[in-house]
């Protein structure tokens, strides 16, 4: 089979597509034929080898999200049958392959009315969006929220989580596509977070009161301002960073606010089992609906992973096999 691999930490040009044997279950595994799979910026952090003590052995395959039909079940691996049309919350072998071992934990039912580009774009996105909205900051219907970075796949997903339980959503991106993208999405206010006065017509748009919840993809950008723009008792939940910040605590204590992170690999084994009730839920009844920016064959995943560092994000990247 075909599969991306990475024999040195480093740029993207370290991603290579190699001819490799088709893994073979254990009894209490799954193989998995991958129809597509999905690009997260915390893949390339991986490659790069900076995600500290989660950094794979070498040589590796890339990827954790992918969509696909079951392709072998190991005798003790469960309830799953082949052909079974199933989205990954993980792998054993990596997602960037023509075939992916995985536990049957790691396996969900890919509902028909989603397509398998949209199954890989699923697992990190939406779970990682609701444990920030509604198991950190405990987000409640009427509250509002601000999503950085909202037309990349946490940023859509956050949106269809907040529109779907009664949350007001104010977004930005750096594009006017973006921007559109949001709003047909259920924003109510979007800004070009571009430009000079955006904050400030953020929270003119609250009417001065703040941000009840914000989402902050790029805290090393971004963080020190949030908290100029919490309504009391405000709440910053931290997506993604890429360095340090310098922050003023009185911000903080003059809101009573806090400052909470996301990871979403260490989620309690309860906690991951509402995100998966809650997901199954949304994707049946169509209140989730990835939104898949753009699809590449298998072997332009340095390309990928170039692109979903870059401004201007417009949805999911998804690799096909």
């Amino acid at each position: 089979m075909k599969a991306i691999r990475v024999h040195q930490f480093g740029g993207p040009e370290v991603l290579q597509l190699q001819e490799v044997e088709v893994p073979r279950p254990g009894s209490d595994e799954v193989l998995i034929r991958v129809k597509a799979a999905g690009v997260n910026p915390y893949d390339t952090y991986m490659r790069s080898g900076a995600y500290g003590a989660r950094n794979p052995n070498l040589p590796y395959t890339p990827g954790s999200d992918a969509a696909g039909t079951v392709e072998e079940v190991g005798a003790a691996a469960g309830h799953l049958k082949t052909g079974m049309r199933v989205y990954t919350t993980g792998t054993l072998s990596g997602a960037y392959a023509e075939f992916a071992l995985c536990k049957p934990d790691q396996l969900q039912p890919l509902p028909e009315r989603i397509t398998y580009g949209q199954g890989a774009g699923i697992y990190v996105p939406y779970a990682t969006a609701y444990r920030s909205l509604f198991q950190l900051a405990n987000a409640k219907p009427g509250e509002t929220i601000l999503v950085h970075g909202a037309s990349g796949g946490v940023g859509i997903a956050a949106i269809q989580w907040a529109r779907a339980v009664g949350l007001k959503v104010i977004g930005t991106a750096g594009t006017e596509k973006g921007m559109q993208l949001i709003r047909e999405q259920g924003a109510e206010h979007c800004f070009n977070h571009r430009a000079p006065d955006y904050q400030q017509k953020i929270l003119d748009a609250t009417a001065g009161r703040g941000l009840d919840v914000i989402l902050e993809m790029l805290a090393n950008v971004n963080l020190g301002h949030d908290l100029k723009m919490l309504a009391h008792r405000g709440r910053v939940v931290v997506v993604g960073s890429r360095g340090d910040v310098q922050i003023t605590p009185r911000d903080l204590m003059a809101r009573e606010a806090r400052i909470l992170a996301v990871f979403l690999w260490s989620i309690p084994a309860d906690d991951a089992i509402e995100v998966h009730a809650a997901l199954q839920a949304g994707l049946k009844n169509g209140s989730l609906q990835p939104i898949v920016g753009s699809e590449l064959p298998l072997a332009s995943a340095p390309e990928a992973h170039r692109r979903i560092l870059e401004p201007g994000a417009l949805g999911k990247i998804v690799l096909i096999p």
